[in-house]
């Protein structure tokens, strides 16, 4: 019974992980903030590829919730154990520093960076008990290079990636990897409210990324075939560096 974890999965780049984890054997935990109608469907795609699903509905920001919602599926499914996590939820609010109001900069901070803090820790500890686990961080392009309008995306996303290098060396001896992938511009909801075309010059090969192309660089990370790597961060951009 050995199940993936997906924070943010009911949509854009979660939802493709769900599904690609789904093709690699696992069953899948869907998480989800508010969009109950995505995440079911996101379920039920899961299920069509023959593994079992569920939806835990938590704001991965707020620390008893996850912690709740986590420690209750846990007791109603004793022989099931989550080998995966892809912290995966995140939120955009762009803003020029000068112009920015205060709870853009804590609620971009509290969802990336404070969920990956509050889901892994109560993930890991199990993962240490067991020997065995795979953590997956989604980060991005704003946090390797820092984009303007973006300083609170930015610093949350370069403190993953940190944390990212940190963790990984915590938990190796157990047989744990940790690593993150840093998507540049992807055909998501999140960068809808963006123009392709203005940014195409900036981008080698003159395309956004599909969802699907980081997908299969999660899944990548989360099969044996990367059992010897950890704390590293896989751009995914197209080129831009």
């Amino acid at each position: 019974m050995k199940y993936a974890l997906v924070t943010g999965g009911s949509r854009g780049i979660g939802k493709a992980v769900c599904l690609e984890l789904a093709e690699m054997g696992y069953n899948v935990l869907i998480n989800y903030a508010g969009n109950h109608e995505a995440a079911t469907a996101t379920k039920e795609q899961v299920e069509a590829l023959g593994q079992k699903a569920a939806t835990l509905q938590f704001d991965v920001a707020d620390r008893n919730a996850v912690r709740t919602a986590l420690e209750s599926w846990k007791e109603n499914n004793p022989e099931a154990t989550i080998e995966v996590l892809v912290n995966n939820a995140g939120i955009r609010k762009d803003n020029l520093m000068m112009w920015m109001k205060d709870e853009e900069w804590d609620q971009v901070l509290d969802i990336s960076l404070g969920g990956f803090y509050n889901v892994t820790k109560e993930i890991v500890q199990d993962m240490i008990k067991a020997k065995k686990g795979k953590i997956v961080n989604i980060v991005s392009l704003s946090g390797l290079k820092g984009l303007p309008g973006q300083t609170n995306y930015s610093a949350a996303k370069a403190a993953v990636i940190g944390a990212t290098k940190a963790l990984a060396q915590e938990v190796a001896r157990r047989n744990i990897t940790v690593n993150a992938v840093a998507p540049g511009f992807i055909k998501t909801d999140m960068t809808g409210d963006l123009n392709e075309k203005e940014f195409l010059s900036h981008i080698p090969m003159r395309r956004f990324g599909e969802v699907e192309e980081v997908a299969k660089v999660v899944g990548f990370l989360s099969s044996p075939a990367s059992s010897y790597i950890t704390g590293e961060v896989i751009s995914i951009n197209g080129g831009i560096y």
